[in-house]
């Protein structure tokens, strides 16, 4: 199974929401109030999403990463009336994993190896989520509150959400604040490697002595996320505008994933063909609190550039500490078309339980070899290409397209990891 942390990656990375504008109109007695949204609108995405490296987690560290994502997203905004607006997020994420089907290689295949994918039911697997919402705007359009709910499953993970936000605007809706919170209830259906599956039994293993892992079950099968981010933006000049962002997260619960294998330099190795058999799975502590925070900073250079940048420090209290600088550089090309350079630049140190294979003792408490944990450096550059035709010219049924979106990004990670996403979003409109 992929791991949640990596589907979420994934999701963010392809869900880009177009939230309808808060429009604030003069009034007085006898003037009329413009909608917060006008009309119902339609985002239809896809993306297709690709990796390959060979530090897979399942297989300690050493082993084929290569995985394929498809996801496909429907987001539709409906006004309610002139001050609120309902959003229902929609999704299907399919995926196969290479390093996920070695959860059990142990396929009838010629030679069992970490570095080929099996055959077996772990390869896929589908992902599925509902994000509804709602949100309400005050009549000078001033402050709005919105409230939210998440529910997603996967064949080994089940997740349930809920969150608000409150957001003001004063001086001249020049200065914007925002208070969120989220909470997210997740329950495991553990999959362990199959070496260490009750009763499993095969007369290939070579090695010596006897094969005896110091495996047990995971307890709890829980894990529980809260997150609280304050945000600031201000309109600085009339080309320049700024935003600060804070957020505290806080998870408890099984933090480790059970399909993870994990070599100890002072245990015997054990071999079935070329694929080396488990001495147990990772071991991490049951809390993790994390502080990311950073800022953005925006220059409207000219009616045809706008410099677009971010950073973001990012800290935890398993000894991770990180930076991440992004920018983007938007293009006007004609009235309707616009190209979207972009940069990414992300570094982060280990946590303090991460050990390459074969270098954790069986002596310490928390280990892992799962490189999402390592000391690396990423560059993620791209372009993407915006249509935009305000009169909606062209229709479907009822809707009129307003926006298309491709992009393209390639990721390329110091420890070998190499991805690339293209995306596919269209917007419409309703009469």
């Amino acid at each position: 199974m992929i791991q949640p942390s990596r589907l979420i990656r994934i999701i963010i990375l392809v869900a880009f929401v177009m939230l309808g504008p808060m429009v604030f109109a003069q009034q007085d007695d006898t003037s009329y109030q413009k909608r917060v949204l006008e009309t119902s609108e339609v985002d239809v995405l896809f993306s297709y999403y690709n990796q390959d490296g060979k530090h897979a987690a399942v297989t300690g560290g050493e082993g084929t990463e290569e995985l394929t994502d498809a996801t496909s997203t429907i987001v539709l905004r409906m006004p309610m009336n002139e001050n609120d607006v309902l959003t229902v997020d929609v999704g299907l994420s399919a995926y196969t994993s290479a390093s996920s089907s070695n959860i059990n290689p142990l396929d009838g295949g010629i030679n069992v190896t970490p570095f080929d994918a099996s055959s077996g039911e772990s390869r896929k697997d589908l992902l599925a989520y509902i994000n509804p919402s709602y949100s309400h705007s005050s009549e000078d359009r001033n402050s709005i509150w919105s409230a939210n709910a998440y529910l997603s499953s996967e064949y080994d993970y089940f997740s349930i959400g809920f969150g608000g936000s409150y957001t003001k605007l004063f001086n001249e809706k020049n200065t914007e604040i925002t208070l969120s919170g989220k909470v997210f209830l997740d329950k495991w259906n553990p999959v362990y490697p199959i070496e260490l599956r009750e009763g499993f039994f095969d007369n290939r293993i070579m090695g010596n002595g006897t094969y005896s892992p110091i495996f047990s079950e995971f307890d709890k099968e829980t894990r529980n996320s809260y997150s609280l981010s304050l945000s600031f933006s201000q309109i600085l000049t009339e080309k320049l505008q700024g935003a600060l962002f804070l957020d505290l997260v806080s998870q408890n619960g099984l933090l480790s994933t059970p399909f993870q294998r994990v070599y100890f330099a002072d245990f015997e190795d054990f071999y079935i063909d070329d694929f080396q058999l488990a001495d147990n799975i990772e071991q991490l502590p049951d809390s993790r609190l994390k502080v990311p925070v950073g800022g953005r900073l925006n220059y409207y250079l000219n009616d045809l550039i706008v410099l677009r940048s971010y950073y973001r420090f990012y800290w935890d209290d398993w000894g991770i500490t990180s930076h991440t600088a992004s920018l983007e550089v938007p293009f006007k090309v004609t009235d309707k078309f616009t190209l979207y350079p972009t940069y990414r630049y992300y570094t982060q140190t280990a946590a303090d339980y991460f050990y390459p294979k074969e270098v954790a003792l069986s002596s310490y408490s928390f280990y892992t070899s799962d490189y999402d944990l390592s000391d690396y450096s990423a560059h993620q550059y791209g372009m993407g290409v915006q249509y935009r035709d305000i009169f909606t010219s062209a229709r479907l049924l009822n809707f009129g397209l307003k926006t298309i979106d491709l992009r393209f990004s390639q990721y390329d990670r110091s420890d070998g990891l190499n991805a690339f996403i293209i995306t596919l979003g269209t917007t419409f409109v309703g009469n």
